[in-house]
């Protein structure tokens, strides 16, 4: 049982707890009241937002739509007036450009073609949407006079700054073959560099938009003058040169023209000059005084003709390399056709005029006039795959022409190959003609310096010969193959040359000069087909011709020794009477060796001066030749002297042994010297 105390306590504080509970009760209460009261004005308020929302959404949103659309009007209002202003500008641009076209481009390209641009783009405008306006005639007109100013403009470039090419130059350009790091630097400014951009933008204008090729054809006519000019300069300056001098102009010499880009001396493309060409003109030519002249002339045309084909195909080179920086591609072949045809025109029929010049030439037998043709057909045919590079793309026609004046000097060359062998054989036996002292016959010296000269041409006379050859292997012949045709054609020469050394040895009446004569004549084909390479080409297809003039040469030694035995025969041993020493002669016997002596002093003596008139160029076989006469002589003399020197056959022996044995000699020492 709880004591009443603690009860007591404990029922004040349930009633504390309780006071407490029911304050908070009471005080929950109040703000739940307050919170709906709070809620609900919230909700009024909400509600009333809500209410405005709507009502301001319901204002704006039409305003909204009417903003929205000026805004979409004002863009097109603005579209509209950018296109007004595009189109209005199209109605200025005549007036614009007018005074632009009208001054030309001159000076000023960029701008004028800026201009054109404009016009360009007016004329497409009024073409497509109102191609019935007169502004399209304005601009049009205006874009045809612009085009045309630009036409003028490239033809004036081209014209003002196209320079021909100094001979000078070209000579450095030609030998700068054989310096490749000077080649590198050797290319031709035909064009300044402005300029050239210049020519090229107006050029690339009118093939996109002008429509126009015929600057295409303005182009090829100046720079094919141009060319032309370049390579008629250069013979000009060769002839110029020679006249004044005798030698071309050489880039070597001092005090050269400012536009000379190198220090190279002038060569001759290909070979150097060989001085012997003008040594056989001269040779050959039987005419003498003012033909002398023209031999000069044209060994100055040969030189000339060779190095303004070597210019061609250098000035061509560069000509394209420039065309192709100015001509679109597909026109470039076409052009660079048509712009070389005047020079290559003029180089083949100076070609040509040379073959109908060698053509007339071999008529009259002046074999000076052929000589050209082989130093030219040879620089031809090396110079040939440099011309085929070049000519590269161009019509048949012009590739053909080079080819065809080779083919025409090979035949032409051929001809005056087998002229020449048939006119050495045919040379007639002329008494005047003759050389009076047996020396050797103009023919043989004329014969052997052109055999000597065809050493110079050798692959280029044996394709001569090899392009005649109608059998099959002809047409690839080989360079053996050719080789042996140049020998049989050697050997025909000299055989021919031998036959009519025959004939007019028999012109002589003493058959002593005749020998000499063919022993002189020999000895020279011999000495000079040992000089040089002839024996070896003559030993191709004839191995036993050097041993065969050898022989020929010692038969017309014994053939001259056999004339002293008319001189002999009067003291040699067969011949003198037989008497016993110590016997007096009788008169008989007196009066024969009187007469052995007096035929033998009268014969020495005609012999001498005869023989002393005679001449024997070489000087070995000269000396040979009298040691061997003055052997023979001297003895048979001797003898006979010892045998009748002191026999009393005469009381005036002084007039009959008029001549001691050395006395002798000397004589003969002095036979074929015409200065003793």
């Amino acid at each position: 049982m709880i004591p009443p105390q603690e009860a007591s306590a404990r029922r004040r504080e349930i009633e504390d707890k309780l006071k407490q509970e029911e304050e908070t009760l009471s005080f929950i209460r109040d703000s739940l009241e307050k919170s709906d009261q709070l809620t609900k004005n919230m909700v009024s308020i909400l509600s009333s937002f809500e209410s405005r929302l709507m009502k301001l959404e319901n204002s704006i949103i039409p305003v909204h739509k009417q903003t929205e659309n000026l805004q979409r009007l004002q863009e097109n209002v603005e579209k509209t007036l950018s296109c007004l202003d595009h189109v209005i500008s199209y109605y200025h641009v005549a007036s614009d450009t007018e005074k632009i076209i009208r001054e030309g481009p001159t000076g000023r390209l960029e701008e004028y073609l800026g201009s054109m641009a404009k016009i360009q783009k007016a004329v497409e405008y009024f073409q497509d949407n109102s191609p019935d306006s007169p502004e399209l005639n304005k601009v049009k007109l205006l874009f045809e006079r612009g085009k045309d100013a630009l036409e003028s403009e490239f033809r004036s470039l081209m014209t003002r700054h196209s320079k021909v090419v100094s001979p000078v130059l070209i000579l450095d350009l030609i030998s700068g073959d054989d310096d490749l790091e000077a080649q590198e630097d050797m290319t031709l400014e035909h064009l300044p560099e402005s300029v050239l951009q210049d020519v090229i933008r107006i050029s690339r204008w009118l093939v996109e938009y002008g429509r126009n090729q015929d600057f295409m054809n303005v182009y090829y006519q100046i720079r094919s003058s141009q060319l032309d000019r370049s390579i008629k300069g250069l013979k000009e300056h060769f002839h110029k040169s020679s006249s004044s001098s005798g030698v071309p102009y050489s880039p070597a010499i001092p005090n050269k023209r400012k536009d000379t880009p190198t220090k190279k001396p002038v060569k001759r493309p290909g070979h150097e000059h060989d001085f012997r060409v003008k040594h056989l003109s001269e040779a050959l030519n039987d005419k003498h005084g003012p033909l002398a002249g023209r031999d000069d002339m044209l060994d100055v045309e040969t030189d000339a003709y060779i190095h303004c084909v070597s210019a061609f195909v250098k000035l061509a080179q560069s000509e394209y390399q420039l065309l192709a920086d100015i001509i679109p591609e597909h026109h470039q072949k076409k052009t660079f056709d048509s712009l070389i045809q005047d020079a290559l025109d003029g180089l083949m029929l100076e070609g040509e005029n040379i073959v109908s010049a060698a053509r007339k030439a071999i008529v009259r037998h002046d074999f000076s006039t052929v000589l050209t043709v082989f130093p030219i057909l040879r620089h031809l045919k090396q110079t040939k795959p440099e011309f085929d590079q070049v000519l590269q793309g161009t019509a048949a026609s012009t590739k053909n022409k080079l080819p065809g004046l080779i083919t025409s000097m090979e035949t032409i060359g051929a001809k005056a190959l087998e002229d020449f062998a048939d006119n050495i054989k045919n040379d007639p036996d002329k008494e005047y003609n003759m050389p009076k002292d047996g020396t050797v016959h103009e023919l043989t010296s004329n014969a052997i310096l052109f055999l000597q000269q065809l050493l110079d041409f050798q692959e280029t006379a044996g394709a001569m010969l090899a392009s005649q050859e109608t059998s099959s292997s002809a047409t690839s012949y080989s360079s053996e193959f050719s080789k042996r045709l140049l020998s049989t054609y050697i050997c025909k020469v000299l055989g021919n040359l031998q036959l009519n050394l025959l004939s007019k040895s028999k012109v002589y009446e003493d058959p002593a000069l005749s020998a000499i004569f063919l022993h002189n004549n020999y000895n020279y084909i011999l000495k000079s087909l040992e000089k040089s390479e002839l024996i070896q080409l003559v030993a191709v297809t004839q191995k036993t011709a050097e041993r065969s003039y050898r022989e020929h040469i010692e038969q017309q030694i014994q053939t001259y020794q056999r004339s002293w035995l008319k001189v002999t025969d009067y003291i040699a041993e067969k011949n003198l009477p037989v008497f016993q020493p110590g016997v007096k002669l009788r008169d008989k016997e007196r009066q024969i060796i009187k007469e052995r002596f007096k035929g033998f002093n009268d014969g020495l003596e005609e012999l001498c001066k005869i023989q002393k008139a005679w001449a024997i160029p070489d000087t070995e076989q000269r000396d040979r030749i009298r040691q061997a006469q003055k052997t023979i002589v001297k003895e048979t003399y001797g003898a006979f002297l010892q045998k009748f020197g002191s026999v009393p056959f005469t009381k005036n022996p002084e007039k009959y042994m008029k001549y001691g044995v050395e006395q002798v000699g000397d004589m003969i020492d002095r036979l074929f010297d015409t200065s003793a």
